[in-house]
């Protein structure tokens, strides 16, 4: 249908901790972390991914309120709009309404629409959480031509920003100590803005899940239990009940 499809998540709150994790040390020398440290506040992820190409937009805030998050998701939505091209959907009133109510045609609350409709442009998944449904904010997007869709209650992680914000906590947070929030946001927008140098594609049934797949064929239940060992358990062969009789 020609329509961009973005995912939205918040992570954290990251604390100034020390960090456990791999570092490049000597061996026989492992980096030491300090048994004492002052808290000196916490720093919030936003995150905006487009699956398709991989690329990710990141920014770190010390708090994320309706205001902060709304405002910074529609200056980031805004410029992503402007690099989008014109819409390949029909462009009459009638045909762009029919288009926006097939997509709430199965859900159970369903937005009010607007009068006049844009063009749809984007999808943008959203976790299902009360700030992301606001009037002001929903109003906003559908004048925008973008349609949020939910994540269903329990199934964050059907939203793929929750999978890019792992690899990037994973970059910016394994193994050092950062004293501010400051160093962390900058941790995480450096790791962000290496990550878009040569970004990976994001799909459900990728590589990912097959290396998933190849390594349950790899293990062995142990008595239909749900247990597994990576090495098959040496079993005794058993002697039938003539063989056992004969002895």
């Amino acid at each position: 249908m020609g329509l961009s499809v973005w995912c939205h998540d918040q992570a954290g709150p990251f604390p100034t901790v020390p960090y456990t994790g791999p570092s490049w040390q000597p061996e026989g020398k492992a980096a030491c972390q300090p048994h004492e440290y002052q808290r000196a506040g916490t720093v919030k992820l936003l995150t905006l991914l487009h699956p398709a190409e991989g690329q990710v937009r990141v920014k770190g805030t010390a708090s994320c309120t309706n205001t902060i998050l709304h405002g910074w998701l529609k200056a980031e939505l805004t410029a992503i709009l402007q690099t989008l091209p014109g819409p390949a959907i029909p462009s009459d009133p009638t045909s762009l309404r029919t288009v926006w109510e097939g997509w709430q045609a199965d859900l159970t609350i369903k937005p009010t629409l607007l009068a006049d409709v844009p063009p749809l442009r984007m999808l943008l998944i959203l976790d299902n959480l009360a700030g992301h449904k606001t009037p002001a904010f929903v109003g906003w997007l559908f004048a925008h031509g973008i349609r949020p869709l939910y994540t269903p209650l329990g199934g964050s992680w059907l939203n793929m920003a929750e999978s890019i914000q792992r690899i990037l906590k994973r970059r910016a947070l394994n193994g050092p100590y950062p004293t501010t929030p400051e160093q962390i946001t900058a941790w995480f927008e450096a790791v962000a803005a290496h990550w878009n140098q040569e970004p990976t594609p994001f799909e459900w049934g990728g590589k990912r899940q097959a290396r998933r797949q190849r390594q349950r064929e790899r293990r062995h239940a142990l008595g239909g239990s749900g247990a597994y060992t990576r090495t098959p358990i040496r079993r005794r062969p058993t002697l039938s009940y003539a063989h056992k009789h004969d002895k």
